[in-house]
């Protein structure tokens, strides 16, 4: 019989806190089980195990900035609904590591075409259709996007950027401005 308040969205939200706080690697029914002071056998009757606990986390961290983003991105277009929807994935990153890293699990082709990375792309192609982009420019462009800023974040988050006079965030700007202008140019397939 499962154990009185423990359901599998209290275990993944549990999960996920967990994540930031001690990072996404760490996570574990192990882990998790200490936190709510029972036996991981207890934890079974809602997770698999923690690789099911991981995944459930991914597909929470992926809801989260999915929703996000598509609240910031209303009502914009162009290098407006560019920057906002980098921002949101900077402030999640830097708000949510764990999650963040979570949300980078490679999912199995069923699990991932049922979360919301469907609305990543989604809301990634959306925007580059303010750049006029033809395919497969645009298929570059969604890569390239996601390449920039998941490198910059993960750089930024292992202090990578701290050792210089040249802040974080005027790299970030320029970054976006150059994301922008080079959308604009549109480079020949």
């Amino acid at each position: 019989m499962p154990r009185v308040g423990l359901t599998a969205e209290r275990l993944t939200r549990a999960g996920a806190e967990l994540a930031d706080e001690v990072g996404f690697a760490q996570v574990t029914c192990s882990a998790l089980a200490e936190r709510f002071g029972v036996k991981v056998a207890s934890l079974y009757s809602h997770v698999r195990n923690s690789q099911d606990l991981k995944t459930r986390i991914a597909l929470l961290a992926l809801e989260e900035l999915a929703d996000r983003a598509a609240e910031a991105l209303a009502g914009r277009a162009g290098k407006d609904a560019l920057v906002a929807f980098a921002n949101v994935y900077r402030a999640y990153a830097r708000e949510h590591p764990g999650r963040y890293a979570a949300a980078q699990l490679r999912l199995d082709p069923q699990t991932a075409a049922a979360s919301a990375g469907v609305r990543h792309a989604q809301m990634t192609r959306a925007i580059l259709r303010g750049y006029d982009l033809p395919e497969p420019d645009q298929t570059h462009a969604v890569r390239l996007l996601g390449s920039v800023f998941h490198g910059y974040v993960s750089l930024e988050l292992a202090g990578g950027f701290d050792h210089t006079p040249v802040t974080a965030q005027e790299s970030w700007s320029w970054a976006l401005d150059s994301l922008d202008a080079l959308l604009r140019e549109r480079p020949a397939s």
